[in-house]
């Protein structure tokens, strides 16, 4: 009605309803997790907790606060494909939630870590640029007992946690190249783009969140993002 309503007024409507979780329609062949911080309220300055956002790309997005099995009982609900490729970053917070994603719907879960951050971590050792360059090469074509020599006999730390970030990942890095060739994801560009959005609404400026109401306001998001037919007042 083109009819403007204040941010306090707006999430009063909202406590009021129940938002049904987001639903897939089509078949899920890839999904990328990511983990988002929101203050909560208390005395004092408040205090920051962590929630895990997943994205069915192409598809919906969701998000649960501290609550690993609600989304692992989620995504048993969605329309999954067999083979599933779950992309994330190196926290192994995120591969700790992902390894229980989809139950007993996927018969083969393919993990990959997101190439950008592979190649992010690369450039932070520093160094020969002409080293990196060529590491990057290997990379890209999943040859990590080739990349980790490059760096044997190197005293600098950064290149040492390097070298223990890539064997700590190494099932998880493959020939990009060829992942790339047949249209298998490589990115979890999805996700961080849904946790920037969520954040663009949970994190204006003086927000906190009573605990009780996080769920709420992260479903909500998360429901506008994924263009929910229920939102089309309260969005």
């Amino acid at each position: 009605m083109g009819i403007e309503i204040g941010h306090s007024s707006l999430h009063r409507l909202v406590e009021k309803i129940e938002l049904p979780e987001s639903q897939a329609e089509h078949k899920v062949s890839a999904l990328s997790v990511d983990g988002g911080k929101i203050r909560l309220r208390s005395e004092g300055r408040g205090e920051w907790r962590d929630y895990k956002a997943v994205s069915l790309h192409g598809s919906v997005c969701e998000a649960f606060f501290q609550d690993p099995e609600a989304l692992q009982q989620w995504s048993e609900c969605q329309p999954l494909s067999p083979i599933l490729t779950c992309l994330g970053d190196g926290h192994d917070g995120v591969w700790k939630v992902m390894k229980n994603i989809g139950g007993k719907k996927v018969a083969i879960q393919r993990q990959v870590l997101d190439w950008y951050h592979l190649k992010e971590n690369l450039y932070k050792v520093g160094g020969s640029l002409k080293r990196l360059r060529r590491v990057e090469t290997l990379l890209w074509l999943g040859r990590i007992e080739n990349a980790i020599a490059e760096f044997e006999g190197m005293k600098p730390k950064q290149a040492k946690r390097f070298q223990a970030y890539l064997q700590h990942h190494s099932q998880r890095i493959p020939n990009y190249q060829e992942y790339e060739r047949l249209a298998i994801p490589i990115g979890s560009g999805s996700v961080e783009s849904k946790i920037k959005q969520i954040s663009a609404r949970v994190k204006i400026s003086g927000a906190s969140w009573k605990r009780q109401n996080v769920s709420q306001i992260l479903r909500l998001r998360c429901a506008y993002l994924s263009n929910s037919p229920c939102l089309s007042i309260y969005a």
